[in-house]
């Protein structure tokens, strides 16, 4: 908790752009890896879905949409239940200072 109020006040305001342009590249890259290249009617469906399903999976919106739940709202409402823990957790001191360099750049 320190690490964001340490220096002057808009220390904090600095985490939370770096915060957001990591999350930012994070979807990105995860909506990139989780890509299919199943080409429609010729190669098998995954899952047995239908095409207009298959189409969906193909643009890599499925792992934005995972990424955004998993990695966004969910570290939200723990830190919302435990502040406390939250902050003393030191992965979470090595995410601020990702956050935090990659603001500086």
């Amino acid at each position: 908790c320190e690490l964001m109020f340490h220096g002057d006040e808009r220390a904090f305001a600095r985490f939370n752009v770096g915060r957001q342009m990591f999350v930012t590249l994070c979807f990105f890259v995860i909506a990139r890896v989780t890509t299919l290249d199943v080409v429609i009617g010729v190669d098998d469906n995954i899952f047995g879905v239908s095409d207009g399903v298959q189409k969906f999976f193909n643009m890599g919106f499925l792992g934005a949409i995972i990424a955004t739940i998993l990695g966004s709202i969910s570290w939200q409402l723990v830190a919302s239940a435990f502040p406390r823990e939250f902050l003393s957790n030191p992965l979470i001191y090595v995410f601020a200072l990702i956050c935090l360099a990659l603001e500086a750049t």
